[in-house]
């Protein structure tokens, strides 16, 4: 029996090794962890259940049969614990055969990914692979092709997280892509389909790894990746830090966890925000920071389309969904990439049951020829059509300008917002004053101009006109806004509404 357990524990420690010392030393020269690495940092503490440390790829062609067979095959597989909640893992080990996919490695991730649905458990992918293992062609091919079901099967109904911590090209990238996020690590990981040689050959193009698919290119102008970190440390943490906002899956509601912070805190601070020049900028997330629980706050795409903001926070504990136009960047208006933005992050909160906050101050959609060209019309239709759709609970807040079309879309009473409340600075029309008069009054002079315009701030520019329609439900007092919000958020925990049956809905994408 001795015998048989050291034997067992040879085998432990070869397949803990991967592709051996060597290799373990060139991923940490480059400033990366290993796999293992990646997951002891990832968990709790000694709470990694690891499946299917000893599968070996099957391949006889090209001389594979010849070569090493590593056990593990170069993808990690299990489950463990993120602050006690089971989350279920698998991370790419670019130490043997450069993590490329084979037959059994995609067996071992789709036998986990089976898992997560079956116990409704978020799952989290560690990428540092070169795409499919060519030696085996069609086989690796058809893996993948069971990966991508699975991601599509388990969307909307248990969290997928996606981590880029290497290369990551060819079929690698398209499981991120169906999953719910992506972050990225500056520097040493880079995510496209087709490399920089290919790009070379076909088209003539000089690009770098980096240029082609680097965080940076993916964070601010593909929109491909949620965020970045600087070093694969900082990037697990703040995954973690992102699991414990995120419910389980779409039927558990969402977490809670003990605050410190009361939920009738006023902040005095907040009657002054708003400046009083209507077209002076401010930050919005000033008033988010201090309505959340604590001022945390999980930004999401923080360097993509920066007139809108979205992220996760939490009052009394429980995570909420913000959505909140940002007046410091093109004055808050909605155009075709912050409209996408949002979209995605409301459909993604209205699926699992996370409340949403939306604070409104947008003049307007951005126009121009490049908009249209752009197809800002389906882009913000998409916004429009996230929130019509949603059955979550609504809590609006209008801090000033609430003008045209984007009015109604930011979230209104109209799309079915179940409370909103407008701040006395707040100013709901059709466009701004002085546009609207030189329309309505072409010709006159321009005293004529100035006195119109003034009666039209009187009798439009202010919250008490939806008030009395009953569009807004109450104008509050900027200080009072995380109480008026907690409490409107507790009267909506019961909120249940019924849809009309239908295979799925066609949101035009």
């Amino acid at each position: 029996m001795k015998d048989i357990l050291e034997q067992l524990e040879d085998r432990r420690d070869g397949a803990r090794k991967g592709g051996g010392e060597r290799r373990i030393d060139a991923q940490h020269k480059r400033g990366k962890l290993t796999a293992r690495e990646r997951i002891e940092l990832l968990l709790d503490r000694d709470s990694f259940e690891e499946f299917d440390m000893f599968v070996q790829h099957r391949c006889v062609d090209f001389g594979m049969e010849k070569g090493e067979k590593i056990p593990g095959d170069g993808v990690i597989t299990g489950w463990g614990t993120v602050n006690g909640r089971t989350v279920f893992v698998f991370s790419k080990d670019f130490t043997v055969f450069g993590g490329s996919l084979s037959e059994t490695h995609a067996q071992k991730i789709t036998k986990i990914q089976d898992m997560a649905l079956k116990m409704r458990a978020p799952i989290v992918g560690l990428f540092d692979a070169g795409g499919a293992r060519i030696q085996e062609g069609v086989a690796a091919l058809g893996g993948y092709g069971e990966v991508f079901k699975r991601n599509v099967a388990a969307s909307g109904v248990i969290p997928q997280i996606s981590v880029i911590m290497g290369p990551c090209a060819g079929g690698d990238v398209y499981s991120p892509a169906m999953t719910d996020f992506i972050f990225m690590v500056r520097d040493t990981s880079y995510m496209f389909v087709t490399g920089p040689e290919v790009v070379k050959t076909v088209t003539n193009e000089t690009v770098t790894s980096e240029e082609l698919g680097g965080a940076k290119v993916h964070t601010t102008k593909s929109s491909v990746a949620d965020g970045s970190f600087e070093n694969d440390v900082e990037a697990l943490l703040q995954v973690r830090r992102l699991i414990d906002f995120l419910p389980a899956n779409n039927t558990v509601g969402v977490p809670e966890w003990p605050s410190f912070d009361v939920p009738d805190r006023v902040d005095m601070s907040l009657d002054t925000l708003v400046p009083d020049n209507p077209n002076k900028p401010y930050d919005i997330k000033e008033l988010i920071l201090k309505t959340l629980d604590e001022g945390d706050f999980f930004e999401i795409q923080a360097a993509y389309a920066g007139n809108i903001v979205t992220g996760f926070g939490r009052i009394e504990g429980r995570t909420v969904g913000v959505v909140a136009n940002q007046p410091m960047v093109l004055a808050g208006v909605l155009d075709s990439d912050a409209s996408r933005k949002a979209a995605r992050f409301v459909r993604y909160c209205d699926a699992f049951e996370i409340p949403i906050v939306t604070l409104v101050d947008v003049p307007g959609f951005l126009p121009g020829t490049a908009q249209e060209y752009g197809g800002l019309i389906k882009h913000g239709a998409k916004l429009l059509y996230a929130y019509s759709e949603c059955t979550v609970p609504l809590v609006t807040v209008i801090t000033r300008k609430a003008f045209g079309g984007a009015y109604d879309v930011m979230a209104s009473k109209h799309i079915g917002a179940d409370v909103n409340y407008a701040w006395p600075t707040a100013q709901i029309a059709v466009m701004g004053a002085k546009g609207a008069v030189e329309i309505i009054f072409r010709g006159m002079d321009a005293d004529g101009i100035a006195a119109k315009t003034k009666e039209y701030e009187d009798r439009f520019m202010s919250p008490f006109v939806a008030a009395e329609r009953g569009y807004v439900d109450e104008v509050i007092l900027p200080h009072s806004t995380r109480r008026r919000i907690a409490r409107a958020l507790a009267m909506l925990r019961t909120k249940s509404v019924e849809r009309p049956w239908r295979k799925h809905d066609n949101i035009p994408l």
